[in-house]
């Protein structure tokens, strides 16, 4: 094999893994990642996990990719240990689509008159509608699909260049002499294991030895202990990849190294038994593209059949190689896997169960501290700081991860989201500080046994409500993606901001007419401003909604339309608060046409204090 030789099959090598990889790339993106989401969810039952982990694998083209997939869901908590056993199985038999692929060009072209069908003029048939639909099609959707093609063909390609500068090897003697050698199945699985580590597919390697097999010269004795390696070589990135999982991450990816030595062990055992007990005349055959891929398909499906009885011992293995302690429990902000960085619509899901824990910690944490003013319990007021240490990580968190998602290829909605996500959890963050200061307080007032005057009490009872039905508003907006809830939360801060200026005023004169003492004045006065804030950051919350749902908005034009006499609905809505609130208060009570509308003095809501209603 002179040095043309060398280059040609390096050449056709670079075509073959260029090919696969952006093959595979670009089914995930035609697949629009609705597979990787499916197969978070879809894994009631293991022949179930089977099947899918079967048909992604098929379509993504890399079992190691799916792989690494479940391993990021089992180390998030998305996916129980049990349901990933499953698709790994599957994973393992989607694998060996590839090398059916790959098998086409072991076809040979017949006769002048059948060139126009030969398998060299189909590929360049597809090469070319793949380039038409790359170069001329507008949607994004039609361009990958395109470059599928494209991809097709260059994988191909690559295959005939290494078939064609492989072929003259069948008459060398030193190139027979080496694969001697590995017709020691122990050596064939070391060097197929090997392989397949450094090159980091098992597709791949598979591949290259079905090029090989164009020179006649590879039987199926030295081919199948070969497969079997490459299996086991496949597990490497899936390994690597666990590194700084959690232990049900590292379990998900030992399970998946188990499963192909105790499947590749097994396969052994029968191939070679039956090779001694039976004379099989073919293992001694030159191994052939479809002969390659058909090992390769069998040897996976045998694996999968012995093991699937033995689901829970796989899994009790992996436990006893990363063994449980009391102190090992998983963190909220596990859900957010840098492995999903790589499938966008995962992290954009995983971001979003995340910030809505992140969401309810801080409402819980709000409200529970409110709880304390009429209510003061130490173990609480512990409770409030712990869980805003945890909001804090969220923050960071989440900003770290989301930053790094921008740094994807994202959808259009994808970057909405991300886009929505990343403008709340600041503010999210800061409610649960106010929520920090308002259990100060209420520890200032517990220790110092203030109290407030009943006027006060009345004042900020009602304060509270508002500040309750606010949280209420733009967390479920928030969560729900409502727009019509977002939209009611701005008339509400307004209605709050007036309420608590006028109770500041009222509060002053109390003070100032002796009915009320200095200290008590600052400790209302703060409690005022830490309301004021949340509603603030309520409506900033609910603006996130808004905006993601509306591509022409602007914050500025937004709060000026408020102001417009076109914002009818928005003066409604703070009309309905005011009579809601505002006018409760005891000083309003006289307001000339409250009478009319019903909402003069206080109903049976308010003569219950709301400062003593604790929330859900």
């Amino acid at each position: 094999m002179d040095i043309v030789s060398v280059i040609t099959l390096l050449g056709g090598l670079a075509f073959f893994l260029f090919g696969m990889s952006l093959l595979g790339d670009s089914l995930k993106k035609v697949a629009g990642s609705r597979l990787e989401v499916f197969l978070a969810k879809l894994t009631s039952t293991h022949i179930r996990g089977i099947l899918l982990g079967t048909f992604v694998t098929a379509v993504i083209q890399s079992s190691s990719a799916t792989t690494v997939m479940v391993v990021g869901f089992v180390n998030s908590g998305v996916m129980k240990l049990s349901q990933a056993i499953g698709i790994i199985m599957g994973a393992n038999i989607g694998t060996t689509a590839t090398g059916w692929i790959l098998s086409l060009t072991d076809l040979q072209d017949g006769g002048t008159a059948a060139q126009l069908f030969s398998v060299s003029t189909i590929f360049a048939l597809i090469a070319l509608i793949g380039i038409i639909l790359y170069m001329t099609a507008h949607s994004t959707k039609k361009k990958n699909v395109g470059v599928i093609l494209l991809a097709f063909s260059i994988l191909m390609y690559g295959m005939q260049i290494m078939s064609g500068a492989v072929e003259p090897l069948k008459d060398s003697a030193e190139f027979i002499r080496v694969l001697t050698v590995f017709s020691n199945p122990l050596i064939g699985i070391l060097a197929g294991t090997l392989f397949t580590a450094v090159i980091q597919s098992s597709s791949a390697s598979v591949g290259i030895l079905q090029a090989l097999a164009v020179t006649g010269s590879i039987s199926y004795d030295m081919a199948v202990p070969l497969i079997l390696g490459m299996s086991i070589g496949a597990c490497a990135p899936v390994l690597v990849s666990s590194i700084g999982a959690n232990k049900n991450g590292r379990r998900a990816a030992f399970i998946y190294l188990y499963y192909n030595l105790f499947g590749s062990l097994a396969f052994m055992v029968v191939y070679y038994a039956a090779t001694r007990l039976f004379d099989l005349t073919f293992t001694s055959m030159a191994a052939t593209a479809v002969g390659i891929a058909i090992v390769n398909t069998v040897a996976k499906l045998f694996a999968t059949i012995v093991l699937l009885p033995f689901m829970g011992q796989l899994e009790k293995l992996v436990y006893l190689t990363f063994k449980s302690s009391p102190e090992d429990e998983e963190y909220e902000e596990n859900l957010l896997d840098e492995r999903f960085l790589n499938y966008p619509p995962l992290a954009i899901e995983q971001s979003n169960l995340t910030i809505t824990k992140m969401a309810e910690a801080a409402k819980k944490n709000i409200l529970q501290a409110i709880d304390l003013l009429a209510d003061y319990r130490p173990e609480s007021a512990e409770k409030i700081v712990n869980r805003e240490n945890v909001v804090d990580k969220y923050e960071d968190k989440l900003g770290t991860y989301l930053v790094k998602l921008s740094g994807k290829e994202l959808s259009h909605s994808e970057a909405r989201y991300s886009s929505k996500y990343l403008h709340s959890i600041t503010d999210l963050e800061r409610i649960s500080d106010h929520a920090v200061n308002v259990m100060e307080l209420a520890a200032e007032l517990h220790e110092k046994k203030l109290t407030f005057s009943a006027a006060a009490d009345t004042e900020l009872s009602i304060c509270i409500a508002a500040v309750r039905e606010i949280l209420d508003i733009a967390f479920g907006a928030f969560i729900s993606d409502d727009l019509e809830m977002a939209h009611r939360v701005e008339p509400l801060k307004q209605v709050i901001e007036e309420m608590a200026g006028a109770m500041k005023s009222s509060h002053i004169e109390r003070v100032q007419a002796g009915k009320c003492t200095l200290e008590l004045g600052f400790v209302f006065n703060d409690l005022l401003n830490n309301f004021e804030r949340v509603a603030d950051h309520c409506s900033n919350v609910a603006l996130s909604v808004i905006e993601m749902n509306d591509l022409s908005f602007e914050s500025h034009g937004y709060f000026r339309s408020l102001k417009s006499s076109q914002a009818e609905n928005y003066a409604e809505l703070v009309e309905e608060y005011k009579k809601k609130y505002y006018i409760r208060l005891p000083y309003q009570e006289e307001v000339p046409g409250l009478e009319e509308t019903g909402c003069a003095g206080f109903d049976s809501d308010y003569e219950k204090s709301a400062l003593h209603a604790p929330s859900a």
